[in-house]
């Protein structure tokens, strides 16, 4: 059922990017950084980029909490991507980053606006992000996109509820800034935008 609902609201943002239908008061594209004494722990310090925010809810993706690093093509055979026919090409390690505690089995790939595969959306300000086995083997064979966050789990928000967290001052909103979002000093990310500009 869970899957089902994830699937769901993958085909919707990948529609509403198709048609352009973005909210004048949407935060697509903007950050939410936790503020000190956030109350939901699985939140504390955190930085979420928002891939998708309209009046049936949001979707964000955390950028500051890396939990495992390791060979990239052990990740594929841990994922059931075919990498054979490119087996001597694959190489190199990936960090696996946490995005949120929802679905932690499905992947997103954050990334610079200088890739585009099949199932690729645009955020805004030169981010972007793509779903899918051919990301991951493009990154594998070294050519994937410039700078770029695998994410495993993401954050979600129903009808109203991050509007509510945000009147209770559970977070500070930020524009975003693509070396901060894709950077990779991330012990500094949470301090850092909390000196961001508030919109």
């Amino acid at each position: 059922m869970r899957l089902l609902r994830t699937l769901g609201l993958i085909a919707l943002l990948a529609v509403g990017a198709a048609t352009g239908t973005v909210q004048a008061d949407s935060l697509s594209g903007k950050i939410l950084v936790a503020r000190e004494g956030m109350p939901d722990p699985r939140f504390q310090e955190t930085v979420i980029y928002l891939i998708d925010h309209d009046r049936n809810g949001a979707l964000g993706l955390v950028v500051n909490k890396p939990i495992a690093i390791g060979p990239i093509a052990a990740l594929l055979d841990q994922l059931g991507i075919d990498a054979d026919e490119h087996e001597e090409d694959v190489g190199g390690s990936v960090t696996v980053h946490y995005g949120g505690p929802v679905d932690s089995g499905r992947y997103f790939v954050l990334h610079s606006d200088d890739y585009e595969a099949e199932r690729t959306q645009y955020v805004s300000d030169g981010i972007a992000w793509t779903i899918g086995a051919e990301v991951l083997i493009d990154i594998a064979l070294g050519q994937g996109p410039r700078r770029s966050l695998l994410i495993f789990g993401y954050s979600g928000w129903g009808s109203s509820q991050l509007e509510s967290e945000l009147a209770r001052g559970d977070w500070v909103v930020i524009e975003a800034d693509p070396d901060l979002v894709l950077g990779t000093d991330h012990e500094s990310k949470w301090r850092r935008s909390l000196g961001g500009i508030i919109i």
